[in-house]
């Protein structure tokens, strides 16, 4: 595996990719994933699933990469559903711990309501303003540090 998958999604969103499919793809190769499978797969999860403010796009692709790894392969085997699941809120709340939500509208410090389905331009000042290339870079590092982890 790679090292430094935080600046690899760090430098991704800032290349125009959404949150999501920037922490999703500091990982996919790893797995054999084909990066452009891997970015349009989550694409949709963007701005808290399609800018609905949700959950953070960064916390998706995390859990996303972790499923390229963990996820069950029987849909019968509940055990195995219960050690996935337990694995994807350790490592929302390790996210959770550091940036203080996994709601992408508390992140942003937004209130309730509707949202546009438009996406902002990325200027220099959306980059400067918002800290989703923070949040980016904190779920792949968690990622990073959690298979790390469980390596040994």
């Amino acid at each position: 595996m790679n090292d430094d998958k935080g600046k690899k999604a760090k430098d991704l969103f800032l290349n125009g990719y959404n949150c999501a499919q920037a922490v999703y793809c500091a990982f996919c190769e790893d797995f054999g994933m084909d990066s452009a499978v891997a970015l349009n797969a989550a694409a949709c999860f963007g701005g808290g699933l399609g800018r609905q403010r949700e959950v953070c796009g960064a916390v998706s692709g995390m859990c996303m990469a972790l499923a390229l790894k963990y996820a069950p392969k029987d849909p019968a085997d509940h055990e195995a559903k219960a050690e996935f699941y337990a694995r994807i809120q350790e490592v929302c709340r390790r996210f959770k711990e550091e940036n203080g939500s996994i709601i992408c509208r508390e992140l942003l410090g937004l209130g309730k309501g509707a949202c546009s389905p438009v996406p902002e331009p990325r200027t220099k000042a959306y980059y400067e303003r918002r800290p989703c290339p923070d949040k980016v870079k904190s779920a792949a590092a968690i990622l990073e540090q959690y298979f790390k982890a469980a390596v040994k």
